[in-house]
């Protein structure tokens, strides 16, 4: 109940009142990022991780709710490549796993980042090996396989550049151009460890690799049911219901409009002032959840 003649709720209450709401957003979205019936524990920080708190990459890819718009928004530029889609249509269990799928890129992402570098570098290996079994044929007749350096390199531009759009978007507008060639530097290391090439090292080079890239793109049927399911996806739990409905039309917003274009998906015009103003405000509660 309201405190009389108008007074302020004591501070040390306030605290007491909010503990416990932190708590149970922290819980929910730990939850959504390691699995636990595979005895999975969030990545805990560490200094001699292969990048380091001094790294750009750590500030980047701390943020949950950039990385989730920017990883939504790079799995659909991914696609557009059908290479790539067909690899993860003929090999992936995507269309009945979406959040599985999403929560082991986010691991990956998590342990090269922050994680113990013995760790790190194993999972690097791992995915090198799945990737090597990851071969066939286009419905044109064309052979792909998923260790190919240029779909590595795709797959790492996409990413790399969504992330880091997201993030200036949604935490960091006024970012220098130094700390973005830095972020796509510091990135080179695991891209190079996966085989990737070529791979950029500056904004800049990021830009003209995608430029370059884009008479290769296609928009067909299969294309356009991959961007169907990334962006009808339930919600894991219903208390994220909100978060996962904000997330995926801001990661629409995300794309460019040529590859909004290719997709199919609409001009949000009207409605990106309320995407970006909500996904700003649930990106700054799990920033406070997590503080």
């Amino acid at each position: 109940m309201p405190y009389p003649h108008g007074t302020a709720r004591p501070a040390s209450l306030r605290s007491l009142v909010a503990r416990p709401v932190k708590q149970a957003i922290a819980s929910q979205v730990v939850a959504l990022f390691n699995d636990r019936s595979r005895g999975e524990k969030p990545v805990q920080r560490r200094s001699d991780s292969l990048f380091g708190p001094g790294a750009v990459a750590w500030r980047v890819h701390g943020d949950v709710t950039s990385m989730m718009v920017g990883g939504i928004a790079g799995l659909l530029l991914q696609m557009l490549h059908p290479s790539v889609l067909a690899g993860v249509w003929d090999h992936s269990n995507f269309r009945s796993d979406m959040q599985g799928r999403l929560r082991r890129t986010a691991r990956f992402i998590a342990l090269t980042t922050y994680g113990d570098p013995v760790e790190a570098n194993a999972a690097i290996v791992r995915v090198r090996a799945i990737h090597a079994k990851v071969t066939g044929t286009l419905p044109d007749g064309r052979e792909y396989a998923a260790n190919d350096p240029a779909l590595l390199a795709w797959v790492h531009l996409t990413e790399t550049t969504s992330f880091l759009d997201a993030w200036m978007r949604y935490a960091e507008p006024d970012m220098s151009r130094a700390d973005q060639d830095r972020y796509f530097a510091e990135m080179e290391r695991v891209a190079s460890a996966l085989g990737a090439d070529p791979i950029p090292r500056t904004r800049s080079e990021a830009r003209d690799l995608i430029s370059a890239m884009r008479p290769c793109l296609v928009s067909d049927a299969r294309t356009r049911e991959v961007a169907r399911l990334v962006l009808s996806q339930p919600a894991p739990i219903r208390i994220a219901e909100p978060f996962q409905a904000l997330t995926l039309q801001a990661a629409a917003d995300l794309l460019p409009a040529w590859a909004r274009r290719m997709h199919g998906l609409p001009e949000p015009m009207l409605s990106v002032p309320l995407v970006r103003a909500g996904t700003l405000g649930i990106a700054r509660t799990l920033r406070w959840a997590f503080r």
